[in-house]
């Protein structure tokens, strides 16, 4: 188990992503992933209120709603629920009123008392910094929130909450959720990990396996273009990009695990990292997941993904 950032929370160091409940995963496989993932040991998940509105009939809240079901029907003692804030259709942005009432309707979706780790999704430009730190502390007084976070916000932004949460009293973020991972390392190590280390928060990152490229499942244009997932995870496929899971695949057989498993693994052995978050849409994805929590880099292993990575695709 391990801490995140400055709170009380511990969890394992690998986090669920709920972003497929409801959408790609549903209601009985998501179920089931849940089971899965808590039977081997995982503790922590994440979700947002948004999550699954993009999809076709879909109004945002369907992956709360439905990790709201397994906690009433398992009742676990020990899990970590991350959500997020400012992206449901009906409560958009990070004013006052609208932070307030989302996180009311992602409580009662999840059917619990109180957030563990309740998240800023994206920046609002449009609301002062001002307002938005006293929102979600606001929150942590009440007792509807038990830490905030961040996500998807510049470094000037984050300095700006803190330094505005440490001259108010204001409860101060405890974790930044960044895209990051072996093909997108670049902004995140330069700017958010040394502020990061600065104030004693942890990274949470998304996209831990690339849209799925660091899976392994996709080395060419062809197998790519014949699943959403892998569209997504096509810019990727390059000479250097196909090197980086060259070098995954021998490190995994080395230790007898998945590609997978050691993209999320060296995840983990960077600065700051506290859980990297991955996805999986059937029971049978989960072991390669949980792996990653336990396996131990070599000095020499992280060296070597950190030779080969050391690179920022063109977007």
């Amino acid at each position: 188990m391990t801490r995140i950032g400055t709170s009380n929370l511990d969890a394992l160091p690998l986090c669920l992503g709920g972003n497929v409940f409801g959408w790609t995963a549903d209601r009985e496989t998501s179920l089931a992933v849940l089971d899965e993932f808590h039977a081997g040991g995982g503790t922590f998940i994440d979700t947002a209120d948004g999550y699954s509105a993009w999809a076709p009939g879909h109004v945002g809240g369907e992956s709360e709603t439905i990790i709201g079901e397994w906690l009433q029907s398992r009742t676990p003692s020990d899990v970590v629920i991350a959500t997020k804030v400012g992206t449901h259709p009906e409560f958009k942005g990070l004013s006052s009123a609208n932070v307030r009432a989302a996180a009311e309707a992602s409580l009662k979706r999840l059917g619990i008392d109180t957030i563990d780790l309740y998240y800023a999704h994206f920046d609002d430009p449009e609301v002062p910094m001002a307002e938005i730190v006293e929102a979600f502390g606001a929150l942590v007084t009440d007792g509807l929130v038990r830490n905030i976070a961040i996500s998807n916000m510049s470094p000037e932004r984050i300095r700006e909450w803190m330094n505005i949460a440490q001259s108010t009293g204001a409860a101060l973020p405890v974790a930044i959720q960044p895209h990051y991972n072996l093909v997108h390392r670049n902004d995140v190590e330069e700017s958010i990990i040394p502020l990061a280390e600065e104030y004693g928060m942890s990274l949470v990152p998304y996209y831990g396996l690339a849209s799925g490229f660091l899976t392994g499942k996709f080395r060419d244009a062809e197998t790519a273009e014949a699943t959403a997932r892998g569209r997504s995870s096509a810019k990727y496929i390059t000479p250097q990009g196909l090197k980086i899971i060259d070098t995954l695949e021998r490190i995994g057989a080395s230790h007898g695990v998945s590609v997978a498993t050691i993209a999320l693994a060296w995840l983990r052995s960077q600065p700051t990292v506290v859980a990297p978050i991955a996805s999986a849409s059937r029971p049978s994805q989960v072991a390669d997941l949980l792996a990653s929590a336990t396996v131990k880099l070599s000095a020499d292993e992280v060296s070597d993904l950190d030779a080969v990575s050391s690179w920022t695709p063109t977007a």
